[in-house]
């Protein structure tokens, strides 16, 4: 399949995220497993800012790069805070210029893009490789334009749910978070998978019954929703 044929199939995949049961947890989550489909690039995650200006991790296409976002987060340096803080794309930049970030997760290079709501600079997407070739002008082209996905989903769900400030929709995220993170580790115990095993089991259900990945989250911490009919699925 082409890379254009497979671009336009993501894009309808995403579009067709925006509905009722729209979970924006979920939409960045795909959106991170996506640009590491398309882009260059081993790994991507994408971090939301709350109302104090400070940065949180809010998706990751997988345990590593959600490791290097929280370094990031808690040293208050590398490229997506240097990104943010400009609100300019850093592309192409060196690992080794942060060294805390350097030790953490075995990439060579990593990219930031702004995602930018009326102006303003709301978050970052993150994009790491594990090599130091250059991203490239049509890869930096399109992962802005998957950033600005994102920030159409912001959007949506803001109109969808009432949001009248920022603050208030990214803390229903942040929980929400907390939450699927939560059922994710309680599913793995349960039965005894890995916890990516776990997620994916969520996800699974949640589009096959057509709820969102946060409700079938809180079934699954309540105990309304059994194991056993969620793996079936």
């Amino acid at each position: 399949m082409s890379r254009e044929r497979r671009l336009a199939q993501i894009f309808v995949l995403l579009a067709d995220t925006l509905v009722d049961e729209f979970d924006l947890v979920d939409f960045l989550g795909v959106l991170a497993e996506v640009s590491v489909e398309l882009l260059a690039v081993d790994a991507a995650g994408l971090m939301l800012a709350d109302d104090h200006g400070v940065l949180h991790v809010m998706a990751s296409s997988d345990d590593r790069a959600e490791v290097l976002e929280l370094v990031e987060q808690q040293h208050e340096e590398g490229p997506c805070l240097e990104c943010f803080r400009t609100g300019q794309a850093v592309i192409d930049a060196d690992i080794s210029r942060w060294p805390e970030l350097a030790s953490s997760g075995g990439y060579l290079s990593a990219h930031a893009l702004p995602l930018r709501l009326r102006g303003q600079v709301i978050g970052v997407m993150n994009l790491y490789r594990c090599d130091p070739a250059p991203l490239g002008q049509e890869d930096a082209a399109l992962g802005q334009a998957l950033a600005d996905m994102a920030t159409i989903g912001l959007l949506h769900e803001r109109e969808m749910r009432g949001y009248v400030e920022l603050t208030s929709q990214l803390q229903h995220a942040l929980d929400s978070r907390v939450q699927i993170e939560q059922a994710k580790g309680m599913l793995a115990e349960r039965a005894g998978l890995t916890l990516a095993a776990a997620f994916t089991a969520m996800r699974s259900y949640a589009r096959g019954s057509g709820q969102g990945l946060t409700t079938v989250a809180q079934g699954v911490l309540e105990g309304s929703l059994r194991t056993s009919t969620l793996l079936a699925h």
